[in-house]
């Protein structure tokens, strides 16, 4: 049986496990002795304990579901919820950045284009993608399929899952800044349906320049915001220490971000996260996919168009403290 890994606050829930796993051992390995109702009253009570934690956690904790290292990435989703998937690769001006990943593909039978982050499982392929930061050319090639799925009239799906942006010298000598800024641009007008979803973290202008769209969506235990606690606690306090205080004053969770009207739907995940059960999660996904795309296909591009910068403009909630 495949390893689980367990956060910090899911102790009891590992304990529990633990306990049924050595139970598990004795029955299969003793045909003497049969204990299989205590195993199914102690999985009953594992599943409503992880209910309970769950039901609510932190910002600071739904940060650590997010980057849970079994989380599914995008290509789980793909591989779930789209079929005849095609990669493309490179940005036809410097290079291919793996931590990018996108090509043509096929949902329910119909054309779309797909592309999103990509971490990687292991050391080796973590290193090769980046961690999910990408430097401009993963941008650009982001932007070359959009614009390829405006050309023949077919819906664009992203989904995000980035810390941030490469901050380093050389995505800077090739204009980072630039390559989101023309992203963000190129989508607020691009002239197809886009909808977005947010599968882990959305950080910072990383996460914007693929998800400016007609619907966003956030996995019910992902998060959102425009720095990583730890960023915003070292500025604002000068230690990374003061992160779990830093989520909480962010409001990067799902709920918080749906009551701002920042995000237009969340998807529920399965008890304990989408990486207990990523086969269910990715149904979870699809249904909404399906939903938000045929609600979107009803509108003409002028009407898609006017309703997408409509929104735009409508973003962010203040008071007036005068």
């Amino acid at each position: 049986m495949a390893k689980k890994n367990y956060l910090d606050f899911e102790k009891p829930i590992a304990d529990l496990d633990l306990r049924i796993e050595e139970l598990r051992t004795v029955n299969e390995g003793n045909d003497s002795v049969n204990i299989s109702r205590e195993i199914e009253q102690l999985s009953k009570k594992s599943q409503q304990l992880t209910n309970d934690i769950y039901k609510d956690l932190t910002p600071w904790q739904a940060t650590k579901v997010a980057r849970h290292p079994d989380r599914p990435y995008t290509m789980d989703y793909v591989r779930e919820i789209f079929t005849d998937f095609t990669e493309m690769h490179g940005d036809r001006h410097f290079a291919d950045d793996a931590s990018i990943v996108g090509g043509l593909a096929r949902l329910d039978g119909m054309p779309c284009v797909v592309l999103g982050h990509q971490k990687g499982r292991d050391t080796k392929e973590r290193a090769k993608r980046n961690f999910g930061m990408s430097k401009p050319e993963g941008y650009r090639k982001a932007l070359r399929l959009m614009k390829l799925a405006e050309k023949f009239r077919i819906p664009v799906f992203t989904f995000v899952d980035t810390p941030g942006a490469y901050p380093g010298i050389e995505a800077e000598e090739r204009n980072q800044s630039e390559a989101i800024g023309r992203n963000i641009f190129e989508m607020a007008q691009l002239k197809t349906p886009i909808i977005s979803t947010i599968i882990g973290e959305g950080g910072s202008g990383g996460a914007l320049a693929i998800s400016v769209a007609d619907a966003v969506m956030m996995l019910q235990y992902s998060v959102y915001s425009v720095i990583s606690p730890e960023g915003c606690a070292s500025i604002l306090w000068k230690t990374a220490d003061k992160a779990e205080e830093a989520a909480q004053a962010l409001g990067i969770t799902a709920p918080k971000l749906k009551s701002l009207a920042l995000i237009d739907r969340i998807v529920n995940e399965p008890a304990g996260g989408a990486h207990r059960d990523p086969i269910l999660a990715a149904n979870y996904l699809r249904t909404a996919l399906r939903e938000e795309l045929h609600r979107l296909q009803a509108m003409d591009i002028p009407q898609l168009l006017h309703k997408r910068q409509e929104k735009i403009m409508a973003y962010g909630v203040f008071k007036d403290a005068r």
